[in-house]
Parts: structure tokens; sequence; C-alpha cells
């Protein structure tokens, strides 16, 4: 591994690769200089970046399959950290099985351990899916919880019947309706349905764990933040949509200066 000296000022590129989104950023140490999300990562934007801001290290989370070209891209240009869930900045890691743990769900617990180092960090994705993991106040983390989706429980509700529409999702931060019509009543059990999971695994977490830091993160929070922001667990809320995104950086920070 090269050796980076620590009072050198490094530029991280860190994607995250989802089922929705492609996520790109470039850290200056750990002070966020450029982000993006785009469709389709070609080498040539890569390549782009790299130029543009000498990109040191780099590394990659993804849920899909093959990232070859990405990564030989990475690799040529770049110091590049293969990212997985061997990887470790000081998290007691009890998950049974951290072979099949989401890289994205490892890198928010990272970032959470950083970030808010020393509290009960209740970590809320909402994308494709839903994921709930709780890192304790003592930095360790046994696992949590994946549900679906809101725009999942919208497909499935077409897909799985006979005669109920299919009902668009723009994840927009909207009133939930009352169901007088069969449009309006599927977007009130979604949604209310949505809320009413979030609100109770809070609840159950604010039972067993005294100062709860709830952070909510992923292409819906914004939705959740609406329907949660007057709610009695506002005050422990904190919106952190970058979250995988530090997590990723956090690592390269551990890997190449905090190691040295």
């Amino acid at each position: 591994m090269l050796k980076i000296n620590s009072f050198v000022r490094m530029h991280n590129l860190v994607i995250d690769i989802g089922n929705t989104n492609n996520k790109l950023a470039v850290f200056h140490d750990r002070e966020l200089v450029e982000y993006q999300v785009i469709k389709k990562i070609t080498p040539q934007v890569l390549r782009s970046l790299i130029n543009q801001y000498k990109i040191d290290c780099s590394t990659v989370s993804s849920v899909a399959g093959e990232l070859n070209e990405v990564i030989d891209v990475l690799k040529e240009h770049t110091n590049y950290l293969g990212f997985s869930t061997g990887l470790n900045t000081g998290i007691k890691n009890h998950y049974g099985t951290p072979e099949s743990l989401g890289l994205d769900r490892w890198a928010k617990i990272i970032a959470a351990n950083h970030y808010y180092s020393g509290r009960d960090c209740f970590i809320i994705d909402a994308g494709t899916c839903i994921t709930y993991d709780l890192l304790n106040n003592q930095a360790e983390y046994y696992g949590g919880s994946i549900s679906p989706g809101i725009g999942m429980r919208f497909e499935a509700v077409h897909h799985y019947t006979g005669r109920l529409p299919k009902v668009g999702w723009n994840g927009e931060a909207a009133e939930i309706p009352q169901g007088t019509n069969t449009i309006s009543a599927i977007k009130n059990g979604v949604l209310q349905g949505v809320v009413n999971e979030i609100t109770g695994f809070i609840t159950y977490q604010n039972e067993r764990n005294k100062g709860l830091t709830v952070l909510i993160t992923g292409g819906d929070a914004g939705f959740l933040l609406e329907q949660l922001k007057n709610s009695i667990f506002a005050p422990q809320i904190i919106h952190d949509p970058y979250l995988v995104l530090k997590g990723l950086n956090e690592v390269i920070a551990f890997e190449y200066v905090q190691k040295d």
C-alpha cells in the first residue's frame, strides 16, 4: 500500500453505485468539493474529474455486478482502494454474515462512527429499499433491518393485483392524501404505511437507547423529513445526504493516513 504523508492534504474520489442512481464525490481531506448524481459512469467522466482535481486516492461502493471498466481507470490514474466489509476503522462488527452485508450499509456505519462518535446512532436510508441500522455508543454494530422502499411498494401493489393501477412516485415531499378514490387510497396506504413503519422503528430504538441520534439519508429522505418535521422525533433527527460517500472517504483517510 502506498504511504502518504499525513501532512499532505489529499483529493479523494469516492463512488457510490446504487440500484437507481450513481453518485460521485470529491473530498479535499474531509471537505466535500464536488458532488454529482449521474445515470452512467464512463471512463471519460472519471478521467475528467481525476484531471480536474488531481485525484490522489479512490474507492467504490457498488450494489451492481461488473465494474471492471470503472476500476481499471481508477487503478491506472489513482491509488485505488478496494472497498469491502473487511475494511474497518475501529468498529466492533458482530454482523453474522459480513460477506453479505451491503457495502453501502457498511459505509454508513463507518461514517457514523467518525462523524457522530460516542452516540447511539440509528441510521435510516430511504432508497430503493429502506434500511435501518444501529451503531451504539460503544462503536458496536449488530445489524438492522431491510424493507421495501417507497417506489418498490407502489410497484408491488400494481404487480401483484389484477386491477389496481400503477401509481407513480417521484419522491416529492407532499402531503399524504386521504384515500377518497383508488389512486389516493394506494398513495395513502403506501406513504402512511412507510411513515408508520419508520416512527415505529424510532420508537422501538428510543425505548432501548437514551439520547438516540437518528440519521436519515437516501433518495426519499426529503419526503420522510417533511412528514417527521413536526413529530416528537424531530429534535433527534439529522439529515445527512452524503453519509455513504463520507464513509468511503473515511476509509481512505484511515487506510492511507492514520495507519502510516
